[in-house]
C-alpha cells in the first residue's frame, strides 16, 4: 500500500519555526506534485502550499506567503515545508498529499489528490 507520512509537527511559540517533512513509502515521488494542507476543527481543510513534480513551480496561500517555503528532495523521496514566523492562526493538523501527473510531470495544485498522509499537529502558542 502506498503511504505518505508527515513528521516534524509540535508545539512552538509565536515567531518560532518548524520544518515539516513528507516521506513516501512504496512509491517514488518523482512523478507526483505534492500539496500541504491544514485543518482546524470546525473549519474546512485548506491548501497551504504545493510544489510541482520537478520542483520548478510552487504556490502558497496568501496567509503564509513570505513565511513558509516548500521544497523537495526527489533523490530521497522527501518534501519539506519550512515554516517560519509562525502565528497562532497557523495551528492545525498539517497533511501532505500527492497527485500523479501524466507524461512525467505533475502540476502544482490542491485538487484531485491521489494519496494522503495522516497528518501532523502544529500548535503555535505561548
Amino acid at each position: 500500500q502506498l503511504q505518505l507520512v508527515e513528521s516534524g509537527g509540535g508545539l512552538v511559540q509565536p515567531g518560532g519555526s518548524l520544518r515539516l517533512s513528507c516521506a513516501a513509502s512504496r512509491f517514488t515521488l518523482d512523478y507526483y506534485a505534492i500539496g500541504w494542507f491544514r485543518q482546524v476543527p470546525g473549519k474546512e481543510r485548506e491548501g497551504v502550499s504545493c510544489i510541482s513534480s520537478n520542483g520548478a513551480s510552487t504556490n502558497y496561500a496568501d496567509s503564509v506567503k513570505g513565511r513558509f517555503t516548500i521544497s523537495r528532495d526527489n533523490a530521497n523521496n522527501l518534501v519539506y515545508l519550512q515554516m517560519d514566523s509562525l502565528k497562532p492562526e497557523d495551528t492545525g493538523v498539517y497533511y501532505c498529499a500527492a497527485q500523479y501527473g501524466t507524461r512525467g510531470y505533475a502540476r502544482c495544485g490542491y485538487f484531485g489528490m491521489d494519496y494522503w498522509g495522516k497528518g501532523t499537529l502544529v500548535y503555535v502558542s505561548s
